[in-house]
């Protein structure tokens, strides 16, 4: 069974050969201690090359400018100009391929959120060739993951901020349902678009975790997520089309409503002390439903040893893939200390060995 079909399998809740193995790829930039890393996964492990759908979008009028802050960050200003009046957010951008840090949000206030439902719906334009390309390119390796980026839920609090969300989510409640209402609409447009073309059958989406325990609690839940990525999850799969969902976090207690948006891939299902559900219990609520993408802490792939991490893996495989089904293998996170691509390698091989290696 080759890669892509291996992968076709997983999202489709099909019998497998052996599970998946697979790793997210956002490595820190210019940083040549990944080389060797980069290598191997690519001719190891099950490939997902991505393609941006929100690139057909036409962009809303924006200003950036950048301004210097530390010897390690510099300062960017975004101002959203809307009709309505601007909008303005600040984040550190590293300097030295750390991750960036947000520090205030387009939207603080109720007039924000009102301010920024000013704005006129994108337009939607586009060659969609590129996608075809890549999946050409790829081949037998594995499959193209049209990314949808954020969920409606997840892009508004990207808009708000965590804190803010929440606190809107009790005061202004009927503002965050229009914003959330704007997006799905929003991003039903673009669905439709790729639809008609062709595009597909793996999408993705990311952003639940910003509205799950202990913040928000399963009312929240599905108040906010279930109700609008439901009609999404929907219409990919009246067209054949299968859904990649990105949460970290706490996720048992809701579970129920990932299996209620149809979800078909869940990634990455983490146990304590960074999540509450255990592989066992991941495995318990989504068999024959929901393929499990993880569930290798990315902590442990620079901190223990490499039997630790064959055994770990080893471990996964037992308590989630005895149906023979239901498992692409994978680290939490991306690769993400700069300058450490030779530590965390030999993990990283003796995790994608032990899934070549296993025999039923």
């Amino acid at each position: 069974m080759n890669a892509r079909e291996r992968l076709r399998r997983a999202y489709m809740h099909e019998e497998m050969d052996r599970p998946g193995v697979y790793s997210r790829t956002g490595f820190p930039s210019n940083d040549p201690s990944y080389d060797r890393l980069r290598a191997y996964l690519e001719a190891h492990t099950e490939l997902k090359l991505g393609w941006n759908a929100r690139a057909l979008e036409s962009p809303y009028p924006t200003t950036r400018t950048v301004e210097p802050w530390s010897a390690d960050f510099a300062q960017r200003v975004t101002t959203l100009h809307t009709p309505a009046g601007d909008l303005q957010a600040t984040e550190l951008v590293g300097l030295k391929g750390q991750p960036g840090l947000s520090q205030t949000y387009l939207i603080k206030s109720r007039e924000d959120a009102l301010a920024y439902l000013s704005l006129p719906m994108p337009e939607i334009g586009g060659d969609v060739e590129p996608c075809f390309a890549l999946d050409r390119k790829v081949g037998e390796r594995g499959i193209v993951d049209v990314s949808l980026g954020f969920n409606p839920a997840g892009f508004v609090a990207e808009l708000c901020g965590s804190e803010m969300f929440a606190l809107l989510s009790v005061t202004d409640r009927d503002v965050l349902h229009a914003l959330c209402e704007r997006e799905m609409q929003r991003t039903l447009a673009l669905l439709r678009f790729l639809l008609a073309r062709g595009v597909g059958p793996f999408f993705s989406m990311l952003g639940e975790e910003y509205i799950v325990p202990p913040l928000h609690g399963p009312a929240d839940f599905h108040d906010f997520n279930v109700r609008y990525d439901k009609p999404l999850l929907d219409l990919i799969h009246d067209s054949g089309g299968r859904v990649h969902i990105h949460c970290h976090g706490s996720i048992r207690r809701v579970m129920d409503g990932f299996l209620e948006m149809g979800v078909d891939v869940l990634h990455p299902f983490e146990a304590p002390p960074h999540g509450d559900i255990t592989p066992q219990q991941a495995k318990e609520a989504a068999r024959g439903r929901i393929c499990l993408e993880g569930n290798i802490p990315i902590q442990h792939l620079y901190e223990e040893t490499p039997e630790f991490v064959r055994q770990e893996t080893e471990a996964l495989i037992a308590a989630a893939f005895d149906d023979g089904r239901g498992l692409i293998v994978s680290p939490t996170a991306s690769p993400y200390i700069y300058g450490a691509g030779e530590r965390c390698f030999p993990q990283y091989r003796a995790m994608v060995d032990a899934v070549l290696g296993w025999q039923r």
